[in-house]
């Protein structure tokens, strides 16, 4: 079947993960006050449960969605294999962060239903963000998405921090929103449309008002900065990655972000493509100061949590290499990288939620003294999630690195990868430095370690993120394969294939 949109049906098919999800956020939140109290109601585990269901029924829509053929870019949302790459990059943080968060939830008393519902809610808005064409709908699904982690960052009305965290979040995304639908006006001044495939058309075509498109194109990108928290746009973002839940913060440091790349993608490499040289020089320093500035500043940190909040942002600095880069090679880096970095940070996080003992107390790097050998199986995984993020050769995390070189080399961006690789030989020392402190640092005492503790699903979820991040170090082009395709899907239906810097 292909969709043409002729009918409500196939718009109602093309959004089928959408729906799915949509209506089983629903269905979480009434199960959660569906009994009365005397009859008990459903625990955290059993409403986690039920989203995990939820969200295994999604990708099957999104599965079925390859069968359905492309829309070509018609549409407000489009069918391309690149929506639905994007889509599972959404759908596995959503799961992994879910499946850490049974105990955390449950021990922390914090309202389950409604945690796992604005959950499910906020994939919603990832995956409208990364498959429409339409500005004014990606703008709609951020909000969705931002209102949603919001209330997650705030979720725990027990603690100060947490609400702290909710608050600055929010002054954070108000600032991010103003810039972003102010540039969409301007957008619209300058070329009479919102939708990407025709603001490509009109400004190739050169009937664009410069001005009003420049102007425009500078706030959007100030929006989707502060989305993927680039320096000097990052501001609170360390603060607020400290004092959410840290099951939460998993969610927000990859789901967020990968959302907001795969926007920042298919809008700058489709719609502003032919005034590349107008936004070039600018997202270059972005990406230099990005990681290397990040970088330094995780370098001085004690509390875990506090660094692998500097560690996203730096992160986040290597993927805006690929937006620089701007070629097909980088592109589908830049959607490996996605996918690996969900694994291995969400496993990090799952490691740091244990050793913590389901709370927010454990976190000083102090505290993960002889935890290699009093918990050999925790110590060995985050070994892995560390030697990955760091991008230690055999790791999902290396080959993301040198698929991301590739891309700038393609590209000749000799200095900005000479820049990557600098930036991270100086991530070693802080990612090194816990697996220094788990295994060669001595315990306070013998039973330092005993509070940890690992659920079921936890369990399967760092076996799994372990798994995958190690077979996509070995065997790459599993994962790169299916990223080409789904980026020369984007670039066939916007009719440009990237673009190669001299």
């Amino acid at each position: 079947m292909t969709l043409d949109f002729s009918t409500p049906a196939h718009y109602l098919v093309a959004l089928l993960p959408e729906l799915v999800l949509s209506l089983w956020g629903m269905v979480v939140l009434l199960a959660g006050v569906w009994k009365k109290e005397e009859e008990g109601r459903p625990s955290a585990d059993d409403l986690g449960t039920l989203s995990l269901v939820g969200l295994l029924l999604a990708a099957g829509a999104n599965g079925w969605l390859y069968t359905a053929g492309s829309t070509g870019g018609h549409g407000m949302v489009t069918v391309d294999e690149f929506r639905l790459f994007a889509n599972w990059i959404f759908l596995v943080a959503a799961f992994l962060s879910i499946s850490i968060s049974f105990t955390y939830v449950f021990r922390q008393r914090l309202q389950a239903a409604e945690t796992y519902s604005l959950m499910l809610f906020a994939v919603v808005g990832m995956m409208l963000m990364g498959g429409s064409h339409n500005l004014i709908l990606i703008f709609l699904a951020l909000e969705l998405m931002s209102v949603a982690v919001y209330a997650l960052a705030a979720i725990n009305r027990r603690d100060r921090r947490s609400a702290e965290a909710g608050l600055k979040y929010f002054l954070l995304g108000a600032f991010s929103s103003g810039f972003f639908l102010y540039g969409i006006a301007l957008i619209y001044g300058a070329t009479g449309t919102v939708d990407v495939l025709q603001i490509q058309r009109v400004v190739i075509q050169g009937e664009a008002v410069a001005g009003l498109l420049f102007g425009g194109i500078a706030l959007l990108a100030v929006g989707f900065a502060f989305k993927v928290a680039a320096v000097p746009f990052h501001m609170w973002t360390p603060d607020v990655y400290e004092g959410a839940p840290t099951p939460v913060t998993a969610f927000m440091a990859t789901g967020v972000k990968a959302a907001a790349f795969v926007a920042f993608l298919r809008v700058f490499l489709v719609a502003f493509d032919a005034v590349y040289e107008t936004w070039y020089s600018v997202f270059w320093w972005l990406a230099a100061v990005t990681m290397v500035a990040a970088n330094l500043m995780a370098l001085v940190q004690s509390n875990v949590k506090r660094m692998l909040a500097y560690s996203s942002i730096a992160h986040g600095g290597y993927l805006l290499v690929a937006l620089v880069a701007a070629n097909e090679t980088a592109s589908a880096a830049l959607l490996f990288y996605l996918l690996v970095y969900a694994l291995m940070n969400i496993g990090a996080f799952a490691v740091v939620v244990s050793v913590a003992r389901q709370g927010e107390e454990r976190l000083q790097i102090e505290d993960y003294a002889g935890l290699g050998w009093q918990k050999p199986a925790l110590g060995v995984f985050l070994t892995v999630f560390l030697l990955s993020l760091a991008g230690f050769p055999g790791t999902g995390g290396f080959m993301g690195k040198i698929f991301l070189l590739q891309g700038a080399v393609d590209s000749e961006l000799w200095v900005l990868a000479v820049v990557l690789v600098m930036a991270t030989l100086i991530s070693y020392w802080y990612y090194l430095r816990v697996a220094w402190y788990m295994w060669m640092k001595e315990a306070p005492e013998a039973e330092a370690h005993a509070g940890v503790m690992t659920s079921m699903p936890m369990k399967v979820a760092l076996v799994t993120a372990v798994g995958l991040v190690l077979f996509l170090g070995l065997f790459p082009s599993v994962g790169l394969g299916v990223a080409e395709r789904s980026v020369a899907a984007l670039f066939e239906a916007a009719g440009t294939m990237g673009r190669v810097i001299p």
